[in-house]
């Protein structure tokens, strides 16, 4: 026992746990003790300042930090980024309603698709700004240059986790300052949310300065009630087979075309590479995407009501477990003004959101969900629209899942502007 106490302490090279299946266990205790203390009224006041998304990342890396397991050995990641992830984006997206959508009416959508716009134009600009005020805040070489490490930033602030691993892929960005980015992200991120919580306590005097109509809520409120309880189902064990095969059979094709198309681009096209057209984990995020959006138009679109996207979610977690394990907590001291990027960032997100909102007079209801879809993805999109009225959380979730969708492309978008900006 005490071997075991002292390799903790002394953090040697060699982890404590250093079996997968051992280190699998770990990641899932850790989630569900995070959700279940999360939905403990004991620690309802720990939970409303600090995020459950943060511990599910904040954790494992305590795990990694202290030697108990090893970020670096493990292969979790590569399995949970090759396998989980195509999947849940596949399930995440597969559940889009895009009738669903345009009966929540046009000012959510535009609202939404503001807030996008203001991320992929915030990073490049945030860019442009520090490196004229402060140029050594946006320096660094190969994995370790701060654009790649922005455009994680921007695939979780437009669509998610998913997204944002999804980029770290495709641009290839170190693990240190991946650490770095998810820690601006998390916290700048949820800083915009307290505020927003708090504007939907006075949600009233907010409408009255945007002279929004605000009754569209009752309509939209009803429709998704309605929409809820049409598709919702107890699942069998067919359901969960199918889900399942549905999930894993576009990664297998997903996976098929990346082996195909990417060497094909390489040879044919080797100039593409700038754009990561030859990536094979680039074709298997937008490929994967891609599935999922056409069978969102078919009836694999029901299976949402048998727990799709619960299951998706689920994948999702676990992926973001195995990220926090190559985390190192302390990387954002390293620099600072890391901070001021993001920070800059999110004010050109909110400045644009504003604008268009008080343009377009849209109730602050979907000002806020419109940008949490964007910046907090599914898993704070519906603690925003909730916080309007409880049977509102399915608007954030549907705006969310059309922020998985358009997380890839929107995010590899911006970050193509940041890297011609940089170099």
């Amino acid at each position: 026992m005490n071997n075991i106490f002292l390799s903790i302490l002394t953090n040697t090279t060699k982890p404590l746990f250093t079996n997968d299946a051992v280190v699998l266990g770990i990641l899932l205790m850790t989630l569900a003790f995070v959700f279940h203390t999360s939905q403990s009224p004991r620690f309802k006041g720990f939970y409303k300042y600090v995020p459950a998304l943060l511990l599910c990342y904040f954790i494992p890396s305590v795990f990694n930090s202290l030697g108990i397991i090893s970020g670096e050995e493990s292969k979790l990641y590569f399995v949970s980024s090759r396998y989980l992830l195509p999947a849940s984006l596949v399930l995440l997206t597969i559940s889009i309603d895009f009738k669903g959508i345009r009966r929540l009416g046009s000012k959510a959508v535009i609202m939404f698709f503001a807030g996008t716009v203001g991320i992929v134009i915030g990073g490049p600009l945030a860019l442009l700004i520090v490196s004229a005020i402060a140029p050594d805040v946006v320096g660094g070489a190969g994995p370790d240059a701060v654009w790649r490490g922005l455009t994680t930033v921007a695939g979780s602030w437009i669509g998610g986790g998913a997204n944002q691993t999804a980029m770290k892929e495709v641009f290839g960005v170190g693990d240190k300052l991946f650490s770095a980015m998810i820690t601006v992200d998390v916290i700048t991120a949820n800083i915009w949310m307290a505020f927003l919580l708090y504007g939907a306590g006075i949600s009233t005097k907010v409408d009255s300065w945007f002279k929004a109509d605000s009754s569209a809520i009752k309509e939209v409120q009803e429709k998704v009630e309605n929409y809820q309880a049409s598709i919702a189902k107890i699942p069998t064990f067919t359901d969960l087979t199918t889900i399942m095969a549905i999930a894993f059979g576009c990664v297998a094709f997903a996976h098929f075309g990346a082996d195909n198309i990417a060497p094909f681009v390489k040879t044919n096209a080797p100039h593409l590479a700038k754009f990561s057209l030859t990536s094979s984990f680039f074709w298997l995020i937008v490929i994967a995407t891609t599935l999922g959006l056409i069978l969102s138009f078919t009836k694999a679109r029901n299976y949402e009501g048998a727990g799709a996207s619960r299951m998706g979610s689920f994948l999702l977690y676990v992926l973001i477990a195995s990220i926090g394990m190559k985390m190192d907590i302390t990387a954002i001291f390293n620099n600072l003004g890391l901070f001021l990027i993001g920070i800059i960032w999110m004010l050109v997100h909110i400045i644009i959101l504003i604008t268009v909102g008080k343009l377009i007079k849209a109730p602050f209801f979907f000002v806020a969900v419109g940008s949490q879809a964007n910046v907090g993805g599914a898993a704070s999109a519906p603690v925003v629209a909730s916080a309007f009225h409880p049977s509102l959380a399915p608007v954030g979730v549907l705006l969310a899942v059309l922020g998985y969708a358009v997380g890839t492309y929107g995010a590899w978008f911006c970050g193509i502007i940041m890297q011609s900006i940089a170099e």
